[in-house]
């Protein structure tokens, strides 16, 4: 196993900078003004090993290109030949972490045709070099401090590769972390309530990012690609031009001298290189001037330069093809079953099935808290209800998906001889789980006929927080009883899943189900079409604020 160096010494404390009434962190993005100092963590990790620590530091004006470099090494990887790929130094820039064993969310079912989803986590680590910070302004308490996980978005491609989601969380989300390891280290980290997302990544690396999501969302990722910023910015001037729109003239920057420095006419510009770079870090002259904005503006270049990368005539060059090969897998971190070329490859290959009328983006919904942001409840769940059940964001196929629900062929027992476990994680994220209510559920499903029903406490460190009712099995032998149980509770077939974390049929109170005999009744709504990047919208359009117009 390689490791990426991305880890540090020292902490780093929580500042609200200035983004008037939003309150946004401008370390990593903006040109200008001190970086974010950070929140007083855990006891420091040692310092990154190998190849990655050894060089020098770079400009952090580079840094936000680093997550692009995803898109281009996932798609570019995938309409190379395999002429020059499988070379073995390509191979060797690829550096890897493994994903968690334990604390898994369960892995999604197979359709009826055998196919099943592929879940990417794409990380951006905010990884500081104390001397580049110090030259550039930062405060001597950044120091060796542990890197964040700023830019965090799930890849969400579907099981039959008809469509793809792309789901951005805000960095300043404010949930819970799971305990975490370092698996180079071994160093263990305790569970965390109420912690921006982005500190994640200081916890045990990657893996640690990972277990967040799943803990929130219960989608289960199936690889992570984290990315450095080495070489991003030749790879944005090979492939040329990426076409962006504003609706005016747009300067970023303020009488105080911060902002990216982006200037464009009103209209449409082909950026890239050091202007690409400028519109990726824009949040001030961006609508309201947030992180919310700015993602917005960075999905419109990531749908914008998909549809580049599928076009170009330029990455047929066999040359060319090489030069960005090899920059994009020196700039990856990867867990290990994306640790080659040929996987690399394979991924690529597979995100290219997918038409660009159908790759559509957007932002968790929120609600603001301070400076911060939380889930906004209902809204965030039902979003990520439509990942886990692989329902594309615009709904056009959940009546289908609906049709391809099917029970198991295994014979249920009667009620009264089918054991049940059920546990309270009735919590979300402004409310402790209600007392007592695994013990209120057990007494309603006795009177239904479940006389074995029990209520037992969750395991140390298991999820007292989950926003939707759901029955885990361990077995086969155990799925029908399940799915028996879901049914009479008029739940749905699709929140009956298999894990190994169970031993037996268990009733994982969530949320949905505080009250009543049976939880509430709920279809995933899609986001607002508004709230959506198409990546077949060539004319999408970045509004700007009329005091960065010139």
């Amino acid at each position: 196993m390689t490791q990426n160096s991305v880890r540090g010494h020292g902490t780093r404390r929580s500042r609200v900078p200035h983004a008037r009434d939003r309150g946004w962190d401008d370390g990593l993005y903006e040109g200008s003004g001190a970086p974010d100092p950070g929140t007083p963590g855990d006891s420091p990790a040692p310092p990154g090993r190998g190849r990655r620590s050894r060089r020098k530091p770079l400009s952090r004006k580079r840094r936000i290109l680093r997550w692009t470099a995803v898109v281009f090494a996932l798609l570019i990887l995938g309409t190379a030949g395999a002429g020059y790929l499988y070379y073995q130094h390509l191979n060797n820039n690829i550096e890897t972490t493994p994903l968690p064993e334990t604390g898994r969310a369960p892995k999604a079912t197979a359709n009826a045709a055998g196919q099943t989803p592929l879940n990417v986590l794409l990380i951006g680590s905010d990884d500081r070099n104390s001397k580049e910070n110090l030259r550039l302004g930062g405060h001597k308490e950044s120091v060796g401090a542990k890197p964040l996980a700023d830019v965090q978005m799930l890849l969400h491609l579907s099981a039959d590769r008809s469509n793809m989601s792309v789901v951005s969380m805000p960095r300043d989300t404010l949930l819970d972390i799971p305990k975490c390891e370092d698996p180079e280290t071994g160093e263990k980290f305790g569970a965390l309530t109420y912690t921006p997302t982005n500190q994640s990544l200081g916890r045990g690396g990657p893996a640690c990012t990972v277990l967040t999501w799943e803990k929130l969302t219960g989608i289960h990722i199936d690889h992570y690609v984290m990315v450095d910023f080495t070489g991003v910015v030749s790879m944005a001037d090979a492939i040329g031009g990426v076409p962006v729109c504003v609706d005016a003239n747009i300067h970023s920057r303020n009488s105080k001298g911060e902002g990216s420095g982006l200037k464009l006419e009103k209209g449409t510009t082909e950026v890239k290189g050091e202007d690409a770079l400028k519109w990726l870090r824009t949040r001030y002259g961006f609508e309201d001037g947030s992180d919310i904005a700015r993602a917005k503006a960075q999905h419109m270049y990531m749908n914008s330069m998909i549809r580049e990368l599928k076009a170009s005539a330029r990455l047929t060059n066999p040359s060319e093809m090489l030069s960005l090969a090899e920059a994009a897998t020196d700039a990856l971190n990867v867990d290990d079953g994306l640790g080659s070329v040929s996987k690399l490859a394979d991924l690529g290959g597979e995100l290219k099935k997918v038409p660009t009328s159908r790759i559509n983006m957007t932002t968790m919904p929120f609600n603001y808290v301070g400076p911060k942001v939380v889930p906004k409840p209902g809204e965030a769940e039902d979003l990520f209800e439509l990942v886990r059940e692989d329902i594309a964001l615009d709904g056009k196929d959940a009546a289908k998906k609906k049709k391809e629900e099917e029970l198991s062929d295994d014979p249920a027992a009667a009620p009264a001889d089918t054991g049940v476990v059920v546990q309270n994680a009735s919590g979300d994220a402004t409310r402790a789980p209600l007392q007592g209510r695994a013990t209120a559920v057990a007494e309603l499903l006795k009177q239904q006929g479940y006389t074995r029903a029990t209520a037992e406490r969750p395991a140390a460190g298991a999820d007292v927080s989950v926003a939707r009712t759901v029955i885990r099995f361990p077995s086969a032998e155990l799925e029908g009883d399940a799915q028996a149980l879901a049914k009479s509770l008029g739940l749905p077939p699709s929140s009956v899943k298999k894990s190994t974390d169970v031993s037996g049929v268990t009733l994982i109170v969530g949320a949905d189900w505080r009250e009543g005999n049976t939880p509430a009744k709920q279809t995933p709504k899609a986001p607002d079409k508004k709230a959506i990047s198409n990546g077949a919208d060539k004319d999408a359009c970045m509004h700007v604020d009329p005091d960065f117009t010139w």
